[in-house]
């Protein structure tokens, strides 16, 4: 029999049944109920004609409800489709389009949203809200209420047969180096990885995580799934906008978990009070989701230094994770991302496929049985990144003597200034180490004579005053000239997605 991604929460329902799964606000779920109301979900969608294969939309906020749904949705052989809760209706409408969502469940919150494109998406006939039913001026599409599902249908298991190779997911990447694109992901894909997260990360019934990263989100989805695997617990808190408040609630609820992406850390460096409180229960933390700054790394280990802190790096085209770095290296190798988790392979390549020496510097791909299927629609988007077996990041990269990977910068994000391609991420690193330096992007903007020239964006830290003149010092002391920016703003933050990932693309508006 296939391992597939529901049996997570089956297994941990039969063996710990009145285990605490979830916490948000005073709130509190066994898998035992989360189990009962997912069945009721997919016996709802079942009776509703929703068939193996066919696409199911998810639009809600972190909360139980967001839980019931994915796995209701996956115990139907159907595709969960999440969506990003910061999308525009533009862009929300062409995603259902582009995958054929025959159902959407989200919440009022994003009712505005829904009523202003729901009569342009042909293949919607079903919309369910999480609070309460809203009424759509359009025959053609039903409204429901969760409420009025749960007492009207069974909460025994359906039994759709499936195997680990079927889609579970397609998970649309954020757009911001280009139109997102829809990465299909099975069963096998998840599992995989789940499986090796586990491993490395010790997880047990034991731990609880704090989570405020989104569902929607690859690195969010795999906190639901690696937790749920061995019966642990996950804690919601949607209030980051807060950040001791979300401490605090850590401390009060002993989490013993807590993930971030680099933008993450450096407001609970820069911006809250982590320093000066006590976590005893914390066992770890992880970050993903970019290259996280050396400065705030090394202000990491100050802070915990006797907690474990996994530095990791993957891709949502991997079901999240490639790679990670041991807590016990971090000190030695405070630039590293580590090494292959279990079960992947990573290759450093040259533009021949051929894999490089250490030291050299080329494109890291990877292999696994965690790399996704392709991006749904897009062939020709798929055999760019798909290459004989392996995938290719997009990501430059080395491997030292030791078998220990760094980044170096990103195909897409390199700058082609005169005679020189030079590493927007090579030039942050630098601005990072200046005194009064929240955050910061480099970019490249058209140059009449080099082509492009280098652009840096840079947020004060709380409480500092940055002047461009002193930073361009700073930087000229450090870099060589052709490396050194032509501009320095200064900006009150960096437009960022949900998940905390700094927008390029809309960077250079603060350039106009």
């Amino acid at each position: 029999m296939s391992y597939l991604i529901h049996h997570f929460l089956e297994k941990s329902s039969d063996l710990n049944p009145g285990k605490e799964a979830v916490i948000h606000g005073n709130n509190r779920y066994t898998y035992q109920e989360i189990e009962a109301k997912a069945n009721q979900t997919a016996n709802w969608l079942l009776q509703s004609g929703i068939k193996k294969g066919d696409r199911v939309a998810i639009l809600l906020r972190n909360s139980v409800e967001y839980i019931y749904s994915y796995y209701g949705v996956l115990k139907t052989g159907a595709i969960a489709v999440p969506f990003n809760t910061g999308l525009e209706g533009l862009e929300l409408g062409e995603m259902l389009k582009d995958c054929s969502a025959k159902v959407l469940i989200s919440e009022t919150y994003f009712s505005k949203l829904i009523i202003n494109i729901c009569k342009s998406i042909s293949c919607l006939n079903l919309i369910a809200f999480s609070d309460k039913k809203i009424n759509i001026d359009d025959n053609k599409i039903k409204c429901i209420q969760f409420s009025d599902i749960y007492p009207e249908f069974s909460s025994n298991r359906p039994h759709i047969p499936c195997i680990d190779q079927d889609i579970s997911s397609i998970i649309y990447t954020s757009g911001s180096t280009g139109k997102p694109k829809g990465v299909m992901l099975s069963h096998l894909n998840i599992v995989s990885n789940t499986r090796s997260i586990v491993s490395y990360l010790h997880l047990t019934e034991k731990d609880k995580c704090m989570v405020i990263l989104p569902f929607y989100y690859v690195y969010g989805k795999s906190l639901l799934n690696t937790h749920f695997k061995v019966s642990g617990t996950i804690i919601i808190d949607n209030r980051f906008t807060f950040p001791n408040a979300v401490l605090k609630n850590m401390i009060e609820e002993k989490a013993t978990g807590f993930a971030g992406v680099p933008s993450t850390y450096s407001i609970l460096v820069n911006r809250s009070s982590m320093a000066k409180m006590n976590f005893p229960s914390l066992r770890y933390i992880t970050q993903a989701g970019g290259h996280m700054p050396v400065q705030v790394r090394q202000q990491l280990l100050e802070i915990f230094p006797d907690k474990q802190i996994f530095i990791m790096y993957g891709a949502t085209e991997a079901s999240a994770r490639l790679a990670y770095l041991e807590p016990d290296q971090l000190g030695q190798k405070i630039k590293s991302f580590g090494r292959a988790i279990p079960n992947v392979e990573i290759r450093i390549v040259d533009e021949n496929s051929e894999e490089v020496p250490p030291d050299y510097e080329g494109e890291i791909t990877a292999r696994g049985s965690n790399i996704m299927t392709g991006y749904w629609n897009a062939p020709g988007e798929t055999s760019k990144v798909l290459k004989n077996g392996w995938y290719y990041t997009g990501d430059l990269g080395i491997r030292d003597k030791d078998g220990f990977l760094y980044i170096t910068g990103r195909k897409k994000d390199m700058i082609k200034s005169g005679i020189y391609k030079i590493s927007a991420n090579e030039i942050e690193e630098v601005l990072y180490k200046y005194p009064g330096i929240h955050e910061a992007a480099v970019i490249g903007l058209p140059d009449d004579i080099l082509g492009e020239s280098i652009n840096a964006a840079v947020v004060p830290k709380p409480g500092n005053t940055l002047e461009p003149d002193e930073i361009m010092k700073f930087c000229n002391e450090r870099l060589p000239s052709y490396k050194v920016p032509k501009t320095i703003k200064i900006s009150k933050n960096l437009p960022k997605n949900e998940a905390g990932k700094v927008l390029k693309k809309q960077i250079k508006e603060i350039f106009k």
